[in-house]
This record gives structure tokens, sequence and C-alpha cells, in this order.
């Protein structure tokens, strides 16, 4: 009988981080979980509904001092709100965004390769650029310039992604957002905005231009993915049994309802309906406790393509157990009848370790 998986420990390659802002310069945050994760990929959101709330991204190809924003279309922005990425966290500056005087933040790291690239060039027509890939938890950044020619372009996963964020830097444009389960139209993936409620949009040629591969994705001619001499910015996962999930469900309007199998227990849980609007849920474990008669609940909501600030209401909830997660609420984002969702999870623990020990829920 083979592994069941090759990550005991999610939270080498994952974390979430809660602190709290006190307004100054040089404010160094500290993992509690694996101690070696240095954060390649680094988000954080501003808890409470005070000052900017916007969704904050660094990485560690642009740099510390080099923001996007996950809810707004805008270009990257140049500021010091991000001092550092640590080997074992994060320091922060000043700003609302990252360190309010007595804010509550969150913050949610993935590590790829401490910022190490491998340059490539492109048998496409995309003149290249580089990636830094972490193979064993499946995910990479990816950095290459545009053509307005369709072209390929590498992400060093040696499998083939299962989900892609694509964001412009030098201009305004909106995320673009691929998902194994969205589908084709005819060859062409449809595709998601990260930035927006809307439901999925038809595949063209000018968008995600084919599946991808295990070797490269394909982009179009659309200035929100390839325009000539733009620069972008992507993040790549393929699955991996035990630490990470990309599926699909159908809602029932009942707080009875589906049950998502991960083969984890999820520390993190982005949900977005595809088949008409709704924001992008997230949850995770930090911001969520004991909760009332039921221990697993995770009611607290956040909103990757919103500025406003958390919304706690137990009728928003899903159940975070040891090997998935199950919707508890009729809403319409999460739960509508008939209704059509992507589910994107990390772990906190894998359900049956290697060595064959199995998980518990809270």
């Amino acid at each position: 009988m083979g592994v069941y998986t090759a990550i005991n420990d999610p939270s080498a390659h994952f974390q979430n981080m809660l602190y709290t802002g006190n307004g100054s310069s040089g404010l160094a945050i500290t993992n509690t979980g694996n101690s070696n994760l240095q954060p390649d990929w680094l988000w954080i959101k501003q808890r409470a509904n005070t000052g900017n709330n916007s969704n904050g991204v660094w990485d560690s190809t642009r740099g510390a001092g080099n923001r996007l924003l996950t809810d707004t279309t805008g270009a990257a922005e140049s500021q010091s709100n991000v001092d550092s990425f640590n080997s074992d966290g994060f320091t922060v500056n000043t700003g609302n965004i990252v360190n309010a005087n007595s804010g509550t933040y969150i913050s949610w790291q993935w590590k790829a390769n401490g910022g190490s690239r491998t340059t490539f060039s492109e048998s496409g027509s995309n003149p290249g650029g580089g990636y830094q890939a972490n193979t064993t938890a499946g995910f990479s950044i990816i950095d290459y310039s545009g053509t307005s020619s369709a072209g390929t372009v590498q992400h060093g996963l040696g499998a083939v992604p299962h989900v892609i964020f694509v964001k412009r830097r030098d201009s305004t444009d909106s995320w673009r957002v691929y998902h194994k389960d969205l589908g084709l139209n005819g060859s062409y993936p449809n595709f998601l905005q990260l930035d927006q409620n809307a439901a999925s949009a038809s595949g063209d040629s000018g968008n995600f231009a084919a599946a991808p591969s295990s070797t490269v994705f394909s982009v179009g001619n659309y200035s929100v993915v390839n325009t000539n001499n733009a620069t972008y910015i992507a993040y790549a996962f393929t699955e991996k049994q035990g630490y990470s999930h990309f599926g699909q469900y159908k809602g029932n309007n009942n707080s009875d309802g589906p049950f998502i199998y991960t083969g984890f227990k999820p520390a993190w849980v982005l949900i977005k309906r595809t088949d008409d609007t709704g924001n992008w849920y997230i949850y995770d474990t930090e911001r969520n406790g004991a909760s009332g008669p039921n221990t697993n609940q995770a009611h607290k909501i956040l909103y990757a393509n919103d500025s406003s600030g958390e919304v706690v209401n137990t009728d928003r909830g899903i159940d975070m157990v040891s090997n998935g997660f199950k919707i508890r609420n009729t809403l319409g984002n999460t739960n509508a009848d008939n209704g059509t969702y992507l589910t994107f999870a990390f772990a906190s623990s894998p359900f049956v370790s290697s060595a064959g020990v199995p998980t518990t829920a809270r």
C-alpha cells in the first residue's frame, strides 16, 4: 500500500497567522506553526471594518516593497507596508492595510522557493521570465512578459496545474483565475475574476488559450493576460494528497448542506459560486474556534473580492472536520439549491499521516 501523503506537516508550506497591529514600523510577525516557513506569497487582510481593509498580497519574486490588491483591478504599487520576508514569518511597517494601532489582522502564507527563480525562454511567442516552484507542495510563482500573441508560459510544477491566478502588474486589469472544474468552451478554459463577484465567464482565444500541461499554461492575446511588453505575475497550484484540494460541489439550500471530502483537516477554505454572482468567501481555522454546541464550525467570513471587514454570523458557517468540510448554511454565496461552487482548500493536518496515524476534528 502506498504512502497516503508526502506532507505530514502542512505548516511547513502554508500557515494562517493572526496578529494585532501597533502602528509602528518594524513589527515582526513570527509564525506559530513550523518555524522554517519563510513566506513567498503573503496575503494580509485587516479584520475590523476600519481604515483600508483591502486584501494585500506580496511575493518574494516581486519583493516585499511591491503590493497588489485582490479586490481591485489596480496595478502593482511600490510601497513599504511589508518590510521583509523572514525565515519564520515577516515584518510589517505602518499603514492601515497591514499595521494600524490595535488593528486586528489575519495573514495567509505559502512557501515557494525562497525567492530563488529559474529563468526560462519560451518555445511559444512569449519572451520568457522566471518561476520559483515548490514541487513538494505543488505551488509556483511565475513572472512573465507579454507579447500580444498567443503563447505558453512555463510554471515549473512538474505536474498539471489545477488552479492559476494571473494579474497584470504594470497597468489596471482584472485578475484571471483558472480552475480545473470550470470546464471548457470548446478548447478554451472558462475563467473567473478574483476582484469581482461575477459568475464564471466563457473561455475564448484571448484569455487562457488552452488547458494547461505539466510544463506550461497557455495565454491568448488579451491585455489582461498578454499585452506586448506588459509584466504579469501568476500563482499556480497542483493538488497534493493530504495537503491541498481544488474541487466543486452542488448546493442544496439546506443547513444540512453538502460535504466536501478533501482528505485532510482544512486550515483554509475559499468558496466561489460559478453559475451566478457570489462573493469569494474565505474561512480559516485561526479566526474560528469553539462556537456554541458545534466546536468544528467556522463562521467568520472575509471576502477576497471586497474590502469590507470580517462578517461574524453563525448562519454563514461551515464545519471543518478531519477529512473535509460541510456546508451549514443556506446562503446563495455558498449553498443555493442546485448552485455550482468551486472550492480551494489547504490543510492543517492530513487525514492520515505517512506513518498511518489518523487526525481528529477539533
